[in-house]
């Protein structure tokens, strides 16, 4: 009788790599979402610039998975991911910056000092104020807002991305 294989070994390795990849990109979003939704965090607008990238990763997986590209091709793709997180991270930092008052935040999502002295002046600045500061963490877990914590995140994905890329040249499985 002939010994069956399961799925995981029929499985093409870039698949395998694919899934790898776009997988901390998925729970990255998912997170974003739940934190949303579900606990009512509302995003501000660079909160929002963090999740173009993952998106991007989640657009790319999804390429990659239905055109199986070429060895070649799928280092490319490897590649483009790797960077695609070390460019969340770069968003996440300099919205670290901007909360702790290191970098100077766009003017359309910081909160001004108030230098109205008639009631129009201040009632204008009130109507003109973001929904969501970017300069205010919506959040903080152990010291570091969620802005800090992509940060770590996406550079740990990044690596991870090229531990997956360097396995994927030896010709070792996952």
């Amino acid at each position: 009788m002939a010994k069956r294989r399961c799925y995981s070994q029929r499985m093409v390795p870039e698949r395998k790599y694919t899934l790898l990849a776009a997988a901390p990109a998925l729970l990255a979003l998912g997170g974003a979402l739940i934190s949303q939704y579900g606990f009512n965090l509302h995003p501000c607008h660079l909160c929002i610039l963090q999740r173009y990238p993952y998106a991007a990763i989640l657009a790319l997986a999804a390429l990659g998975w239905l055109l199986r590209p070429s060895a070649s091709a799928f280092k490319i793709v490897l590649i483009v991911t790797a960077l695609l997180y070390v460019a969340d991270s770069g968003i996440a930092a300099y919205h670290t910056g901007v909360e702790q008052g290191i970098i100077p935040g766009p003017e359309s999502c910081t909160v001004q000092p108030g230098g109205g002295s008639s009631l129009d002046d201040i009632r204008a600045q009130i109507l003109d104020a973001p929904l969501v500061a970017c300069d205010v963490p919506a959040f903080l877990f152990l010291g570091l807002s969620m802005a800090a914590w992509n940060v770590l995140y996406a550079l740990g994905c990044a690596g991870f991305i090229v531990w997956l890329a360097r396995r994927y040249r030896k010709g070792k499985t996952v």
